[in-house]
C-alpha cells in the first residue's frame, strides 16, 4: 500500500520498488483488490495491460501511513538519520504532521498533503517519490472533462 499510496500503479514499477516475486505480488495485489483497498484498471490491450490505484478506503489507509513515518522520523532522530520521506502541504510546501484535534477543528483536505524525499531518502524511495508523481500527473491529464 505503501507504493501504491505514493502514486506508483503501474505492475513493473512495483515490482521494482518491492524487489518481490511475482507470485507474491500478485498475491498481495488480489488480496488487496479483494479487501476493496485498490481498483485493477485496464490501461491497455493488446497485450492486456492494467494499473492498480487505491479507492476511497485504500486512501484513508494514508494516514495510517503518514502515522507511521511520523514515529519512524522521532526515533530516526534520536540517532540522528534524516528522514526518508516527508509529508508536506501541497501549496505552501511547509512540513505536515499528524496531530490529536478536537472535534470542532477542521482538517486538511487529503488532496492538499504531498510527499517528497526527506533527506535520508535513497535512490530507491527518491525513484518511487518521483515516479509516484508522474504517474498521479499522467492519470490526472488523462481524466474526462
Amino acid at each position: 500500500m505503501r507504493d501504491l499510496l505514493l502514486g506508483l500503479t503501474r505492475y513493473d514499477d512495483l515490482r521494482r520498488s518491492t524487489g518481490v516475486t511475482n507470485a507474491t505480488l500478485s498475491d498481495r495485489l488480489k488480496s488487496l483488490e479483494q479487501s476493496e483497498l485498490i481498483e485493477r484498471r485496464q490501461y491497455q490491450a493488446r497485450p492486456d495491460r492494467h494499473e492498480y490505484v487505491p479507492t476511497e478506503k485504500g486512501r484513508d489507509l494514508a494516514l495510517l501511513m503518514q502515522a507511521m513515518v511520523q514515529v519512524g522520523d522521532k526515533w530516526r532522530e534520536a540517532v540522528r538519520e534524516g528522514a526518508p520521506l516527508r509529508f508536506i502541504d501541497a501549496e505552501t510546501g511547509h512540513g505536515l504532521k499528524l496531530a490529536l484535534l478536537d472535534a470542532e477543528t477542521a482538517p486538511v483536505p487529503s488532496r492538499a498533503i504531498a510527499v517528497e524525499p526527506g533527506p535520508g531518502g535513497d535512490a530507491l524511495m527518491r525513484w518511487r517519490v518521483a515516479q509516484g508523481a508522474e504517474e498521479r500527473d499522467r492519470r490526472t491529464r488523462s481524466r474526462p472533462g
